[in-house]
Parts: C-alpha cells; sequence; structure tokens
C-alpha cells in the first residue's frame, strides 16, 4: 500500500477489513485482559494498558501515515507532548518555538523545571538564534510549525541538520498540518506529535494524541513511558480517530480552501489590522512553507483593535463556534488570550505577538461566503464605536 497516495492509503491500509469475518470497519475490542494459553508462551495481549488490537491498529496507521515504523495513541495531545518530554533526563536542556502552544508552554515552564529539565524559548524562524541557544546538554530541539496562534514557519528540514549537528532530537507538533499537508519525519526530524483530538479525529467528539517515529530507540523508550505512565486512548476513542481519519484528506483539502479566500477577504477589511496566514506570499516563511508542506493549512488568525473590539465581534458573530479546540468541521473561533494561551502571563504573549485583539479561526466546511458574510456583518457592528475612538 506504502505505493499509493496519501489519499488513498487512508482509506485502504492493513486494517481496511477485519481478516476474521470482513467487517470494513476496525473492531472495538473494549476487553481490559486478556486470557493466556499458556504462561510459558503468553500471547500478544495480555493487559489493554500494554496493548489493545484496537488501540495497535490506529498507531500502526498513524506510523504508516507519518512515514514512521511505530506509532502511539494517548489519552490526549498534551498526553503525548508530556510522554514525550520524559524522554529527557535531570540536566538535559530544550530548545523550543517561542510562540508555542500554552499548554505546550506551561508544561516545559511549570513542570519540566522541577525535574531539572531547563529551557531556551527562541524564534524558530531564526536559523541563527537557534544555533546560538543551542548548549553542551541540548539534548531536543521542539518545533511548532505553522506555530500557535501567529502561524510562524520553521524550516523543519534545517533545523533537523542542526540538531544531528550537535547531537540533538527534533521533535514537530504537526498538529495544525497533519500528514495529508506536512510529513516531517521525511524531512528529518525524530518525532512527530499531533493533538488528534483537532484535524485528524476532526469532529469534535473524541479527545486524543498521537505519536509517531522511525527511530528504534525513541521507539523503545516512548514505549516503556507509555505503558510506565498508563495516559493510553481508551479502544472506543482510538476507533473515532480511525473512523475521522477516513476523511482526513477531504476535509483538509475543502477546508483548507475555505481559509483562503477568508483571509484574503478578511485582510482588506478596515477593521482588521492584520490576518496571519502561511498562504499569503507576504507571509513571513511562505516560501517555506510552499516546500516543506502540501498546503497552508485551514488555521488562520486575525488581529482586531482590542478585546472590546473582540468582545463585540464574538458577541454578533453567528456561524462558527466559538471555543477551545479547532480543526472540526464546524468552524472554531478562539481566544488565545483566554483560551489557548491563558496560562501564558500577559507580557509573554505580547512578546510573541499574541495581543488582546488576536482570534484564531479553524476553517470548517461551511461555504466560505457564508462566513465572510457573518464575519462581515459582525464587523459592521463595530464601525461605530471604532469611529468614536478614532474621532472619525
Amino acid at each position: 500500500m506504502n505505493d499509493h497516495s496519501l489519499q488513498t492509503r487512508l482509506l485502504h491500509s492493513d486494517y481496511k477489513f477485519d481478516p476474521h469475518n470482513g467487517a470494513v470497519s476496525v473492531p472495538i475490542q473494549q476487553a481490559s485482559t486478556f486470557h493466556q494459553q499458556d504462561f510459558d508462551n503468553p500471547g500478544i495481549y495480555d493487559y489493554s494498558r500494554s496493548g489493545n488490537p484496537t488501540r495497535k491498529a490506529l498507531e500502526d496507521t498513524i506510523a504508516g501515515l507519518e512515514s514512521g515504523s511505530h506509532g502511539f495513541a494517548f489519552a490526549s495531545g498534551m498526553a503525548a507532548i508530556s510522554t514525550a518530554f520524559m524522554l529527557l533526563s535531570k540536566g538535559d536542556h530544550v530548545v523550543i518555538t517561542q510562540d508555542v502552544y500554552g499548554g505546550t508552554f506551561r508544561m516545559i515552564r511549570d513542570v519540566l523545571v522541577r525535574f531539572g529539565i531547563d529551557h531556551t524559548f527562541v524564534d524558530m524562524t531564526d536559523l541563527h538564534e537557534v544555533a546560538t541557544a543551542i548548549q553542551s546538554n541540548t539534548k531536543l530541539l521542539y518545533i511548532e510549525t505553522p506555530s500557535n496562534p501567529t502561524l510562524e514557519i520553521t524550516d523543519i528540514r534545517a533545523v533537523a541538520k542542526l540538531a544531528k549537528a550537535n547531537d540533538c532530537w527534533t521533535f514537530v507538533d504537526n498538529t495544525f498540518m497533519t500528514p495529508a499537508l506536512q510529513r516531517p519525519l521525511e524531512l528529518g526530524a525524530d518525532l512527530v506529535l499531533h493533538s488528534a483530538t483537532k484535524f485528524i479525529a476532526g469532529h469534535s467528539d473524541v479527545v486524543a494524541g498521537l505519536a509517531a517515529t522511525h527511530d528504534e530507540d525513541i521507539a523503545k523508550q516512548l514505549g516503556f513511558l507509555q505503558n510506565s505512565f498508563g495516559s493510553i486512548l481508551g479502544a472506543h476513542d482510538c476507533w473515532l480517530v480511525l473512523r475521522g481519519l477516513k476523511t482526513l484528506h477531504c476535509r483538509m483539502t475543502q477546508s483548507s480552501a475555505s481559509a483562503v479566500k477568508i483571509a484574503e477577504k478578511l485582510s482588506v477589511h478596515p477593521l482588521v489590522e492584520h490576518v496571519y496566514y502561511p498562504g499569503f506570499r507576504f507571509h513571513p516563511g511562505s516560501s517555506t512553507q510552499t516546500y516543506q508542506a502540501q498546503g497552508s493549512g485551514a488555521v488562520l488568525s486575525f488581529r482586531l483593535r482590542d478585546e472590546e473590539a473582540v468582545r463585540q465581534f464574538t458577541k454578533h458573530v453567528e456561524i462558527p463556534v466559538y471555543a477551545v479546540s479547532l480543526g472540526a468541521v464546524e468552524s472554531i473561533l478562539s481566544y488565545p488570550a483566554r483560551m489557548s494561551h491563558a496560562s501564558m502571563p500577559k507580557e509573554e504573549r505580547e512578546k510573541r505577538g499574541i495581543t488582546d485583539g488576536l482570534l484564531r479561526l479553524s476553517v470548517g466546511l461551511e461555504n466560505p461566503e457564508d462566513l465572510l458574510n457573518d464575519f462581515h456583518q459582525a464587523l459592521e457592528k463595530l464601525e461605530p464605536q471604532a469611529f468614536l475612538q478614532t474621532g472619525g
């Protein structure tokens, strides 16, 4: 199957049907434990924390889609990220994307430091800054690209080469792109991570995390940690993610096409101060995005004047869900300052361009014209106040 396109492999894998009865859906194996015929020769499975047939189907699937040899399914995206960080030891140092997801920022700043693991936040788009931040004890370069929520683009291949030259690992959070648009392992990364809650599952009905690698040592260590911590994904949730994966390509294609149209229209609206979207040629890192990914994705951010403008806009907008999360069939509008990055101090947010006027939009499967009309009517309701404040 590996000679077929990813679009086809999403539907036709080693798990396309049950070999026992021909069912074209992976069976949900709810068993917590498994009968052993002989304690001298135990079976493949013994206890579902250590392994489960439904989970294995998902883990093998994400490994294949990401061009890896080993996959892992966790109880959430943060469970996957946190377990990956546990590959580090006391005295190690991490160089990490500065405008990383708020949960990752919290894990780095408030948790890992308690275990003697140090870190440096850098602008990963600046290779000189990355190289300068590497220390003798640096073990990991951690990338999020596009970054959340300002959509900055990191050159994965260049950073991975830098990491290898300094005997470091490269981990990449690939949540925004998914393997449908970007495959970091093919670009030299050692481990790829996902909040599968988002685009991979795609329906706002499951919380899940995934990881994939082609490094045998990382796989062995990560498997040990997954079993030790027990932060596994349950069988039914594994099935939901597998079901969502079947439509990943068409969802990403449609949502990305709509995101381009919406980003373009918002960028010329007089009340929108700035639009962050890697599909724009003038977006920093646009050329890098073009060579390392097969599209610009379905997430964009835009900046209004201030918090009050955001408050009024979200009060009047009707179609998108106003909520935490992204990557669903329905469009989701989020306010990073109070949602995804609320754990980040205000001064740290502002350093990263996460202002009180910034909104993040994950474009769903609605007609983009309907979304644009909705946004325009909500923005129009801001105009009288805007004129008052500017004296117009």
